[in-house]
């Protein structure tokens, strides 16, 4: 199972808390066996859910060009890296990837986040929602 990620940054601590958990408990829900985390590795939940994958036993992809300096740590444990070729949708390329899409987001309409919910319902990939009751942006 390919799962991807994507999800806002801007988070606040409290916050961080509560998606860090959420993302665990997803993770855990799968069978280490065949479970591959597709990130792209930027700051907050890309890294986060990347790093449950590792810990819960499953493998890590990374995609794009990975700059958190969070991303370091994760590259050199990630089975694969694919790297996007110039003009290539990173959206596109995230969903082409995966069977299951994450999205850590707030539900609204103006941003990337929603953008790769609404394409990736269109292909008909499952979206995990999450945000948990008390979250909000920084």
């Amino acid at each position: 199972m390919h799962i991807g990620v994507t999800g806002h940054r801007d988070l606040s601590e409290i916050t961080e808390m509560l998606v860090r958990g959420e993302l665990w408990k997803l993770v855990t829900g799968y069978q280490t066996y065949g479970l591959v985390g597709v990130s792209p590795l930027g700051e907050g939940p890309e890294t986060w859910f990347a790093s449950a994958v590792l810990e819960h036993g499953g493998v890590l992809e990374a995609i794009g060009a990975p700059t958190a300096p969070s991303a370091a740590p994760l590259l050199r444990q990630a089975r694969a890296v694919h790297r996007l070729a110039p003009g290539l949708d990173p959206t596109d390329s995230l969903l082409s990837l995966v069977d299951e899409l994450v999205a850590v987001w707030d539900g609204g309409p103006d941003d990337g986040i929603a953008d790769a919910v609404a394409r990736a319902e269109a292909r008909g990939t499952y979206v995990h929602r999450i945000w948990p009751e008390g979250s909000a942006r920084s």
